[in-house]
């Protein structure tokens, strides 16, 4: 493509309704890329069309053509995340309907079977009640299968979907046919057998087992996939919604932060997000940028510093001018990772549609060819019939529906259990060969909280009294440095303070009994005041070891030293011993200064580490380690981890930490107990286990089962049995799960 031509693409998104599977989002993407000057990427996971277009391809032709292919399609207007879900609305509706199906099935089931084997058990009218109870199952519970095979009809494809309506609407007919014209009141047979092989072909609980197993799975499966969205939402959540601009004259207006513009000059207050990545251009906070770098302590915001849109600021007032706004800053950046991740899972097809693309039709062949060679042997149209019918029913994917959904399931019963919770199924499928384990720093190795870990005094002072003192002094503060020495005083013991000042990016000043003390960076208070010997020491002490130090003056005396660290978790080094002693390699990717990570790594026994990393360089790290061949496990809380956590074959957040990083993971681990990482990757192996050797069973039934049926060796009665009792031994092996114990054994 030239220059000139290239100069002339843009970007459109489409909100793209109607897709069920991997292989619609296909669909759809292939149709769109055979258009002239347009490249296309459909995500099913968010149900977007983000498509490169020539100038002069028109929007309502990219979304005529998604029409075309069976689907409904519309510019995008705002992020996914910042209106209703999909999945959940999907998963709602398919709860209501599995609901009835499941309610009316167990009667008709008793009945069906006893009328079919039992005749004489007949009454009159019996043929109207097992259509009534049958109706409703097969109609309305069942029309999302229906409408999409009618779909794949008018397209000439073929899925899951079209195998399962046509089973149920073939069981179904056959049955109301045999009913009401072809069966009698009062034939008997010899034994259970010639009963079963027999008997009038009654099987409508046939036709509702599928729908009733199928619809099971499928609300499961929606279900999760509306957890897993929420890594979107909560992200656009932390955005700032309005922007407070500067106007000429010097006076202020609020606008959405979306009319933003490039060179604008906004205000941002403390407690308030910057609405927009620029320059600062008056004022000095203490800004928490955790959030986007992973950098635990604040960052110093003065004039001329450039702050990131998404930060918050904790204390003093700024004025910004912007410098990127809408999707050229670094907040969006990220939304667009976390989403580009997903998509690239969303690539990987469901095994169970992969297989569709072939077993389907070959099925349909099957069974068409069943009923002409039958027609053409015998002349007989309903052994034709019957045996063409036990082929479709006997194909029905019900076990291979179930397999993984169970699986699922109960290991997430199992894993909420240990305090692990398994989100989803496509990352798990390479857990077997995870070989490296990245773990972020703050709020994951460590508490995420500031804690004081020293007080050191000078001459004649005592420790307890200068921390009360500081205490006293910061009770006002909203800095998080000053909020840890609070917490080290019991609140029964702290003093009262008054005439409490803040001095942005510097520390503070309060009259504490008597006198005035201050506190805040060594060098601000060190300021026209003799700092003795022992505490200049102190502080290059508690600095070589990474830690935030804060100096406190009584009136004009330096009195003390309080060291301030983000602690280690006690579970961490035992988990990263764990982790090794399996032969994992363990690496520590962090945000925050390459000397606490260094000390933070030392002290859990990581010997690999990688520090001063923004998210998208996070995201960088763990494609490089995959290309290296490794396959990568990631373990985090923050924000900033998201995009990696959604990027990394296998994500595990902690459970306490922000949304989005519980939104973007694989496995949630519900406690802070590190231990848990261990325990979450073997159950995740043990559940792969689970869900391939269901699929085995299922699929490998299913190729086993079809030659008989073909022969005519099966009722669709019996067939109908069988394909439930595939269901029961693909149900029971998942429930083994719910043995797993904190070892990895079942």
């Amino acid at each position: 493509m030239s220059d000139s031509v290239a100069t002339q693409t843009r970007r459109v998104q489409l909100d793209v309704s109607g897709m069920t599977c991997g292989a619609c989002a296909a669909r759809v993407q292939n149709k769109l890329n055979r258009l002239d000057g347009v490249r296309a990427s459909v995500n099913f996971a968010t149900r977007v069309a983000t498509i490169d277009a020539a100038a002069d391809v028109a929007v309502d032709d990219l979304c005529a053509v998604v029409e075309k292919a069976g689907y409904q399609a519309e510019p995008r207007v705002d992020r996914p995340s910042e209106g209703i879900d999909p999945d959940a609305r999907t998963a709602r509706s398919l709860l209501r309907r599995l609901v009835v199906a499941a309610i009316l099935f167990i009667p008709l089931a008793d009945l069906s079977v006893m009328f079919a084997v039992v005749p004489s058990t007949r009454f009159t009218g019996w043929e109207w009640v097992l259509t009534a109870l049958a109706a409703p199952i097969v109609t309305w519970a069942a029309w999302p299968f229906h409408r999409v095979a009618l779909r794949n009809l008018r397209h000439g494809t073929a899925s899951m979907e079209t195998l399962i309506s046509i089973g149920v609407t073939a069981a179904t007919g056959w049955s109301i046919y045999t009913a009401f014209f072809t069966a009698s009141a009062t034939r008997q047979a010899d034994g259970i057998w010639q009963a079963l092989t027999h008997s009038d072909a009654i099987y409508l609980e046939v036709a509702a087992g599928v729908t009733v197993f199928v619809l099971a799975g499928r609300y499961f499966e929606a279900r999760a996939k509306s957890k897993a969205g929420g890594a979107l939402r909560a992200l656009a959540a932390l955005s700032a919604k309005t922007a407070t601009v500067q106007l000429p004259d010097g006076g202020e207006m609020v606008i959405p932060a979306t009319e933003l513009k490039e060179g604008q000059r906004f205000v941002v207050r403390p407690g308030e997000a910057i609405a927009a990545d620029g320059l600062v251009i008056e004022g000095q906070a203490a800004v928490d940028v955790s959030a986007m770098t992973g950098e635990s302590k604040p960052v110093d915001a003065s004039p001329g510093a450039s702050v990131v849109g998404g930060t918050v600021v904790l204390d003093g007032r700024l004025l910004v001018e912007a410098a990127a706004v809408g999707e050229d800053t670094r907040f969006a950046g990220m939304v667009r990772l976390v989403e580009e991740a997903q998509a690239e899972k969303a690539d990987a097809q469901r095994i169970a549609d992969r297989i569709a693309a072939v077993f389907v039709p070959a099925v349909l062949v099957i069974a068409v060819l069943t009923a002409a060679a039958w027609l053409t042997i015998t002349g007989d149209l309903d052994r034709a019939v019957a045996a063409a019918l036990a082929v479709v029913v006997i194909a029905c994917p019900c076990a291979l529906g179930l397999a993984t959904p169970t699986a699922m399931m109960v290991a997430s019963g199992r894993g909420a259990q240990l305090g692990i919770f398994l989100k989803g199924h496509r990352a798990l499928e390479a857990i077997r060969a995870v070989d490296t384990v990245v773990f972020d720093k703050t709020g994951t190795l460590t508490t995420g909280r500031p804690t004081v870990t020293g007080v050191i005094v000078a001459p004649e002072w005592e420790a307890d009294e200068v921390l009360r003192r500081a205490a006293a002094a910061e009770a006002g503060s909203e800095h998080p440095l000053g909020k840890a020495i609070v917490s080290a005083v019991p609140a029964a013991d702290l003093w009262e303070a008054q005439d409490f000042r803040a001095v942005a990016g510097s520390g503070v000043t309060a009259e504490v009994a008597g006198h005035v003390v201050t506190v805040g960076r060594p060098s601000w208070v060190s300021r026209g005041r003799v700092v003795p010997a022992s505490l200049a020491a102190a502080r290059r002490a508690g600095e070589a070891r990474a830690e935030s130090v804060v100096f406190v003056a009584v009136d004009d005396a330096v009195c003390g030293v309080v060291t301030i660290a983000d602690a280690v978790k006690d579970s961490a080094a035992d988990a990263v011993a764990a982790l090794q002693r399996e032969g994992l390699r363990t690496v520590l990717l962090t945000g925050d200064n390459a000397a606490t990570a260094d000390a933070i790594a030392t002290a859990v026994g990581i010997d690999e580490v990688i520090a001063e990393v923004l998210p998208e360089g996070k995201v960088e790290v763990i494609a490089r380690l995959r290309e290296q061949g490794r396959v990568v496990a990631m373990v985090g809380d923050g924000i900033n981890d998201g995009p990696a956590l959604a990027g990394a074959d296998l994500g595990l957040a902690i459970g306490r930490g922000t949304d989005v990083a519980i939104g973007a993971a694989d496995i949630i681990l519900v406690r802070d107990n590190l231990d848990s990482v261990p325990t979450a990757l073997g159950l995740a192996r043990a559940t792969m286990r689970t869900i391939r050797t269901n699929m085995v069973w299922a699929f490998g039934y299913n190729v086993a089962a079809i030659p008989i049926a073909a022969a005519g060796m099966l009722n669709p009665l019996i067939a109908g049995a069988a394909m439930a009792f595939s269901s029961f031994l693909v149900v029971s092996n998942s429930l083994r799960l719910r043995n797993f114990d904190q070892k990895g054994q079942r």
